[in-house]
């Protein structure tokens, strides 16, 4: 079975670096890494991820969620969002799509695989151990 192929946005470079390298430690396949949600439409419609990680607070006009949003309504690709900012509001800004969950920044390298797994599972993604 093919490398889950994840799609990172995320606008501070240190942070998109450190998660790209642990999900390539992880064993996951990193295509692109993206800073603003305009970009992350295009990316995803280009390379089709099985998955988008994505930051709330992003560099552009666009926020995570709004993009997100477009995202999944257009390509039906699953969000994940990451974020240092889970307040109520966020909270109800992120159910405006289908929810599929989020990290809290700094994350926990287990926790983050467990998420991805879980939500790629929900998706018909079937890992090999």
């Amino acid at each position: 079975m093919e490398t889950p192929k994840i799609l990172i946005v995320e606008d501070e470079t240190l942070v998109a670096l450190d998660i790209q390298c642990t999900l390539e430690n992880l064993g996951y396949c990193v295509p692109a890494v993206v800073s603003s949600g305009e970009e992350s439409i295009k990316k995803a419609s280009e390379i089709h991820p099985d998955l988008v990680l994505m930051d709330i607070k992003l560099s552009g006009d666009m926020d995570g969620i709004t993009a997100a949003e477009q995202i999944y309504n257009r390509f039906r690709i699953p969000v994940v969002y990451l974020t240092a900012y889970a307040d109520d509001k966020i909270l109800e800004g992120m159910r405006r799509i289908k929810f599929f969950g989020y990290i809290s920044k700094p994350f926990d390298e287990r926790d983050l695989q467990k998420m991805i797994e879980r939500v790629l599972g929900q998706n018909g993604y079937k890992f090999i151990n």
